[in-house]
């Protein structure tokens, strides 16, 4: 978060911006040596953009690695069920419908599409039934995913003026408006992250599958629907702010089970610190590889994820 912070031409120091933070502490009264402008960067700008950083590659992580819980796949992630195709299309619709003053309806759009994309395929995978739920559900969200997307391509080509608004959504971005951002993803990421929490120890007596779980006194198939619903709250929220940002939720997980085993007790507090990091300092590439111009966060995911992911599968092949 210090680096998020400091990079930039402001002339920030650590100094400066810990004291800052010091000073913001009731009854504590320091001079941090910022002046006013500084001040009004650091307070108004970096940090709210920095912690939404945070609270987007927590949430993205954790939710990554509740979804590989759920499945027994470790190569599921939080888009898995049809989150980003729905996000997308609530966006573009928003976007689209609205025209220039659009973007303003672009978060809740999102959120919106995302849900109803992840409802629409639970209850597709639950009529289908049978002892491979978990499997069905997958099948059901490719589907969705690929309605989603048919429908958002066309409207894309119906109003190609828009392609930009939508393609600048789509790759992902921390650019925030202030603290509005992180005030309305934070009630819903803090539930999320509260529950996915509280069902560690369950993770684990799932991970030997669902005849074994259920001898031992767990529902599976409620535990499964509880976890898909709570990290698809919290996926949707914070892609409703920052947009599609791929990889953070399949490769961290990923990465910290080969360190430190598949223990959900470890796992999912480490994947919520190392997401959040991961974000941010991926957001300071975006911020300076091109500079003054920003690339997409997405695209440094993307560049970032894919080989690191290819590395960690060669690493872990022929690991069960």
């Amino acid at each position: 978060m210090l680096v998020g912070i400091l990079v930039g031409p402001a002339g920030l120091t650590p100094r400066g911006v810990l004291l800052d933070i010091l000073d913001k502490i009731p009854f504590v009264d320091v001079d941090s040596g910022l002046n006013t402008r500084q001040q009004a960067i650091l307070w108004n700008i970096r940090m709210p953009r920095v912690v939404l950083g945070v609270i987007v590659g927590a949430m993205l992580a954790i939710a990554g690695a509740a979804y590989q819980g759920v499945f027994r796949n470790p190569l599921a992630d939080p888009y898995l069920l049809g989150v980003s195709s729905g996000a997308g299309l609530g966006a573009t619709l928003a976007i689209v419908v609205g025209g220039a003053a659009g973007f303003a309806g672009v978060p809740v759009a999102a959120f919106a599409g995302g849900m109803l994309a992840v409802g629409a395929t639970y209850a597709l995978g639950r009529t289908v039934g049978g002892s491979r739920t978990e499997v069905i559900i997958i099948l059901a969200g490719v589907a969705v995913a690929a309605f989603a997307n048919a429908i958002q391509t066309f409207f894309m080509q119906l109003h190609d003026d828009t392609l930009r608004q939508v393609y600048s959504w789509m790759l992902g971005r921390l650019s925030t408006d202030g603290w509005s951002d992180v005030r309305t993803v934070l009630p819903y990421v803090i539930v999320s992250v509260v529950v996915i929490m509280l069902h560690r120890r369950t993770l684990d007596v799932m991970s030997v599958g669902d005849v074994e779980a259920s001898s031992l006194g767990i529902n599976p198939a409620r535990v499964r629907l509880i976890l898909v619903c709570i990290a698809t709250l919290g996926t949707a929220a914070v892609v409703s702010a920052s947009g599609l940002i791929g990889f953070v939720g399949i490769v961290i997980p990923h990465a910290v089970r080969l360190l430190i085993g598949p223990g959900h007790r470890l796992l999912l507090p480490l994947s919520l610190m190392i997401g959040a990091a991961f974000l941010v300092l991926a957001d300071v590439l975006a911020r300076t590889v091109m500079s003054p111009a920003e690339l997409p966060i997405g695209v440094v995911t993307a560049a970032i994820g894919a080989p690191f992911f290819l590395v960690v599968l060669r690493r872990s092949r022929g690991v069960a």
